[in-house]
């Protein structure tokens, strides 16, 4: 069969399809997870809270679509990494999915009784729910860009010597509060919009403005670290670009400040980082002046800039090992084979549209504020 497309640009090309699922997480579901942890601060009635819960309540459950298909992906475009990390993060990611789970028992049970302890107790476990899995992610793209520490053997078998303790360092954790940051600003914007107008979303814009400061804050921390330490990995030597995968055959070596060196040479890549500062300084704008589609729209650029930087930095590493750096995967080396991605893409082509229709369509259809009055009148709200 032939295929039109080359083995390289079919890489290239999964390589963006990855960071535009990682994206349309971080949107789509990033902005319930800032919800959920914004629950026991903004809410302090049992009414305000249900409200607050009913704003992501139609469309939570899909939204965690793009998690599905990201993890999705990921074992069928780039099984080596799969593999790896969630090998690695074994731990981390049992953490993730053991806190999501709370979502959706919070939200079915919470008000299955009407003792106050109860609801109190389902809150804190949706707002578990919410920031854990925030923090946990950042802390992973932390480690990620410090180098995760595996080795490959020469069966491609692949053995992890860290511990779940020792993803928690100074810059996974700024990663990990970024990552926080910045969805509660997300969530704080959504509120905005889909609150109806009183005290819950009068705090939910002083929440939002100072996690709008903090994502500033550590944002720029974060560019500090990469800049002022050892951070970084390079390729050497001559590379196949369309040869098979095969990770053994990387030659790597760690390089300080080599995570900034593409944008040094693509300049078009600090598009990445300008995105995410002005993202935020738009939503927080939005914010101060009460302009709800300006602060959910900055929020959402804010959250493209800030992944596609981590991305375009990292170019063309996608999992780079600090313990043996020969043994770190790339766009060029973990990748299926090259009828695999030929596939897969014409399928992304026919479904992904449609599933961006019903999406588009679902958001029109239920959209609009939730109210405190409504949860007396409708039977079918949380």
């Amino acid at each position: 069969m032939h295929i039109p497309l080359d083995y390289m640009t079919l890489r290239v090309i999964w390589w963006v399809l990855l960071g535009v699922l990682l994206i349309g997480f971080a949107i789509a579901d990033g902005f319930d997870l800032g919800v959920a942890t914004l629950l026991p601060f903004v809410a302090r009635t049992d009414g305000e809270r249900r409200m607050v819960i009913n704003t992501i309540g139609p469309t939570w459950e899909g939204n965690q679509v793009w998690f599905i298909l990201g993890g999705g992906a990921i074992f069928a475009a780039w099984p080596f990494v799969y593999a790896a990390s969630f090998s690695g993060f074994y731990l981390a990611m049992f953490a993730v999915l053991a806190s999501l789970i709370l979502r959706p028992v919070g939200f079915k049970y919470r008000s299955k009784r009407p003792s106050k302890a109860w609801r109190t107790s389902w809150d804190y476990a949706l707002f578990v729910g919410g920031f854990a899995p925030a923090l946990v992610f950042g802390v992973a793209v932390g480690n990620v860009l410090l180098g995760v520490p595996f080795r490959l053997d020469n069966d491609l078998r692949s053995f992890y010597d860290g511990s779940f303790l020792g993803l928690f360092t100074p810059f996974s954790l700024v990663c990990g509060l970024m990552s926080v940051a910045m969805l509660v600003l997300h969530g704080s914007a959504w509120l905005t919009m889909k609150a109806e107008r009183g005290v819950v979303r009068d705090r939910a814009r002083k929440f939002g403005f100072g996690a709008g400061i903090c994502a500033l804050l550590l944002f720029a921390v974060g560019y500090l670290f990469i800049s002022k330490t050892s951070m970084g990995y390079q390729l050497q030597g001559t590379l196949d670009l369309s040869g098979p995968s095969n990770p053994l055959h990387t030659t790597a070596t760690a390089s300080p400040g080599a995570w900034l060196s593409n944008f040094s040479r693509y300049p078009w890549m600090w598009a990445g980082p300008a995105m995410g500062v002005f993202g935020i300084i738009a939503a927080m704008i939005g914010i101060a002046l009460a302009l709800e589609p300006i602060a959910f729209g900055g929020s959402s650029i804010a959250s493209f800039g800030i992944i596609s930087t981590v991305g375009l930095s990292m170019f063309p590493f996608i999992l780079p090992s600090s313990i043996d750096p020969h043994s770190s995967l790339t766009v060029w080396n973990a990748s299926s084979s090259h009828m695999t991605l030929f596939i897969m893409l014409v399928v992304t082509i026919i479904f992904l549209p449609i599933v961006l229709a019903y999406t588009s369509w679902v958001y029109a259809v239920l959209f609009g504020r939730s109210t405190e009055a409504e949860l007396v009148t409708n039977p079918d709200l949380y």
